[in-house]
């Protein structure tokens, strides 16, 4: 009798399931493809619904990476690691600081194999994540078995979206079930050293509340941006380029020269446009050049590969110490004067042509610091065209001028003069570069686990560094190219007053503010050793029995939060909501806050076997069993997710998703509490 009433109970679930949060936006198809007598691939192709997008592989710290994991082998090995094919989107993401890769519409996965035996059998899963603009899903699994002989390796196919029809064998894991598991069970099985046996069954806990919840609503919204981030960085670039002492002077020589060369101003104004038409052209052929160079897959792991960070550290350093006048970068003198002489013997276009790349060289010790800096940036990208859009808007940048001075050459009169103001801008872009190169050792430095550069030591090196960018922008410091001229201009003493604003500002952190501001630039939190900021949200219990039997025994109600450690719009609900003294002070005083990570990889003591909606699962981890919960019990399987609950499990409010309002946060909290009371 049990047993059947479980059984309705998953089947009343599923029905509501349809009309409730449970996504299942992409299909897998799994089929073996023999290469040779002695290897093959096995290949998962996805079909992807609109809006979603599945991530590709080996994105550490980052998104839930697709993965290929055995089970089971005899007579075959894997060669290699997981391989994507087909068209990957590259993005950077503002929360992550890095680039993601992955799939939209369609997708291969490949995995290659080697028989070592006629006979053979090998039993897995595929590992993914998707998401889509809003909502993240748990890792979700594509099982897979193939055996026979090697000399018939026919192709077979299986579809991921019916596991049934996959005739998995048994793992070699241990499984503590092989029946379809009763609600409940979970709750009483010790995970965590802080879990507690239940005086409650702990089945109430477990037991399913879809139809509770389906008369409630949740809310949405969503941003994104890619290109236009990567024109914009790239475009700022030639702006600071633009003012410094290698390009400033040459802007009314080199329009002079153009409008002198002829009698003809109508080809005078040619000329200049072509010039600057050149000029974009000699920098978009250097991005093309570096993406061809590295290759796209090697510029995606330059955000997060601690060495190619360690070197973009040094690197940048490097770059600072000649804007502040330690020496120049600049490049062997014959090239300029090779290129400067056949510009001269040349005629016509690739005259003018040649004047431009002369530029290129001659300015290099000013624009390459400011190059390499923005090529940094855009790397960890990840995006294969991004190089060559970010030259595109940093020569735009660089050739405006030449073009809107020939157009219009009175305005060479009103051009300011060259002067110590531009060694000025060398200088603060030196302070800015030193700055950002601790961004990039900081993400080093978390990757090896030094535990040398924690949150406060990072805001201490910042608040240092931009009170000497304010103390020498009002003239208090020299550098050894500047001029003894005292006197600090009016947009020289706000610029002053600004950095040390920032300073100020960044000081509180050190004792734990969360300073949004620089919160993508500094350490996580979890570095910081010392905290007297109490307005942060922590959640009390990472185990969903320990932490209701604690609610239990206190008497308050419980905000259950299912997140992932790859949920992008988590970490902006906690960044963006959360720090906010209204919700904050309701989260920490009248709720207990359980927060379930539905891709934490710590493995469960044994594996267990579960039967939801005909199907059968295995849950291998703690994850598992949060995702679980999630699904069977609200019937959702998207993050972020907040629930609010009562003692016995029972909601108590609408679930609320992803939406960044804090007074529907606010409300949303207050209402609960409100249905606890009655």
């Amino acid at each position: 009798m049990k047993k059947i009433t479980s059984l309705l109970t998953l089947l009343l679930g599923a029905f509501v399931v349809i009309n409730a949060q449970i996504y299942d936006p992409v299909k897998f198809k799994t089929a073996l493809h023999p290469l040779s007598d002695t290897e093959a691939e096995i290949v998962f192709t996805a079909a992807i619904e609109a809006g979603w997008h599945v991530y590709s592989t080996d994105l550490e710290d980052g998104p839930i990476s697709a993965s290929f994991n055995i089970e089971r082998t005899d007579g075959v090995e894997a060669v290699g690691k997981l391989k994507p094919r087909g068209n990957e989107v590259k993005k950077f993401d503002q929360i992550f600081q890095m680039d993601v890769r992955y799939f939209e519409k369609k997708g291969e996965f490949v995995q290659k194999v080697k028989f070592t035996k006629p006979e053979y059998t090998i039993t897995g899963y595929l590992e993914y994540g998707a998401c889509n603009d809003e909502t993240c899903l748990p890792p979700t699994e594509v099982p897979f078995t193939f055996s026979g002989r090697v000399s018939k390796t026919a192709k077979a196919e299986v579809e991921a979206k019916d596991p049934q029809e996959v005739k998995t064998e048994e793992p070699a894991a241990s499984v503590v079930e092989t029946k379809p598991l009763e609600l409940g069970t979970l709750g009483g099985e010790d995970v965590t050293e802080n879990t507690q046996t239940s005086a409650v069954s702990s089945s109430s806990w477990w037991s399913p509340v879809i139809t509770e919840l389906q008369s409630f609503g949740e809310t949405t919204s969503q941003k994104d941006m890619s290109w236009l981030y990567i024109f914009f960085t790239g475009f700022v670039g030639g702006l600071l380029a633009l003012f410094t002492p290698c390009v400033w002077p040459i802007i009314p020589m080199t329009v002079s020269f153009f409008m002198k060369r002829t009698k003809d101003r109508a080809k005078g104004i040619r000329d200049a446009i072509t010039y600057g038409i050149s000029i974009v052209v000699i920098y978009v052929t250097l991005g093309i050049v570096i993406t061809l160079a590295f290759g796209p897959n090697a510029l995606n792991a330059l955000s997060t590969n601690a060495i190619f960070n360690i070197i973009f550290f040094l690197m940048l350093v490097v770059f600072a110490a000649s804007f502040f006048g330690a020496f120049e970068i600049t490049l062997p003198s014959r090239w300029s004067t090779s290129v400067d002489n056949k510009a001269e013997q040349a005629s016509g276009l690739i005259s003018i042509f040649l004047m431009a790349f002369t530029l290129a060289l001659v300015s290099f010790s000013c624009t390459g610091p400011i190059i390499g800096f923005v090529l940094v940036q855009v790397a960890t990208t990840g995006n294969i065209v991004g190089p060559a859009i970010c030259m595109f808007g940093f020569a735009l940048a660089l050739a405006l001028p030449f073009t809107l001075f020939a157009l219009f050459p009175s305005w060479l009169k009103s051009m300011p003069k060259s002067g110590g103001w531009m060694n000025v801008i060398k200088v603060t872009l030196g302070f800015l570069e030193l700055a950002f190169a601790l961004k990039f050792l900081s993400v080093a430095d978390l990757a090896y686990g030094w535990g040398i550069l924690d949150r406060e030591t990072f805001l201490a090196l910042w608040i240092v560094l931009f009170a000497l960018l304010g103390v020498y922008l009002l003239g208090k410091i020299k550098f050894p190219h500047d001029d003894d001229n005292t006197k600090v201009s009016v947009p020289r003493f706000f610029m002053a007053l600004i950095s040390l604003a920032f300073a100020v500002y960044m000081i509180p952190g050190l004792w734990g503010a969360p300073l949004k501001a620089v919160s993508a630039f500094a350490p996580p939190m979890n570095t910081q050793d010392f905290n007297l900021y109490t307005k942060e949200v922590h959640a009390k219990f990472d185990d969903y029995d320990a932490g209701m039997e604690y609610a239990r025994k206190n008497g308050k109600p419980v905000m259950l939060d299912f997140t992932g450690y790859g949920c992008v719009n988590c970490r902006k609900m906690e960044l963006a909501v959360w720090t906010d003294p209204k919700v904050s002070q309701i989260i920490n005083n009248d709720y207990v806050l359980i927060t379930l990570y539905v891709d934490n990889k710590q493995p469960l003591p044994e594996h267990i076997k579960v039967t939801e909606n005909g199907r059968e699962r295995t849950l291998r981890t703690l994850g598992d069993r949060w995702s679980y919960l999630q699904r069977v019990k609200f019937g959702a399987n998207a993050q972020p997710f907040y629930v609010l609950i009562d003692n016995e499990g029972k909601p108590l409010n609408k679930s609320y998703a992803y939406d960044e309002d804090i007074n529907k946060y606010v409300k949303f909290l207050q209402e609960g509490l409100k249905n606890y009371k009655k």
